[in-house]
């Protein structure tokens, strides 16, 4: 089952990653002061997951493709791994818009 991963990195900021039914991690999180903050930008991702104007494709300077998946203010809510092509990105945008409204919650 999806789930969205629950975290403190080594700042004591909360983040958050939305892992697919395999357990490989599609999307990651900036980091959040608050944990409240944290558990707004997982509702945001269920939100604009659904939207295909959302998602940024982006092309890194080491020729791998990624994307950001943006709110409606335009601000960055999560970003993905990167993907050796643009087939791959697409796939990972699908996988993205299938997992995040059904995904659970889980803290770790």
């Amino acid at each position: 089952m999806s789930k969205f991963e629950v975290y403190q990195d080594a700042r004591s900021e909360y983040r958050f990653r939305l892992k697919a039914d395999n357990g490989q991690k599609i999307l990651a999180s900036e980091g959040y002061s608050a944990k409240a903050g944290c558990m707004n930008g997982i509702e945001s991702v269920r939100k604009n997951s659904q939207d295909d104007k959302r998602y940024e494709r982006l092309k890194a300077s080491n020729g791998k493709h990624y994307f950001n998946l943006k709110a409606s203010n335009g601000q960055v809510i999560g970003t993905s791994e990167m993907y050796e092509s643009s087939s791959g990105m697409e796939n990972g945008i699908a996988s993205v818009t299938s997992n995040a409204p059904k995904a659970t919650i889980e803290e770790v």
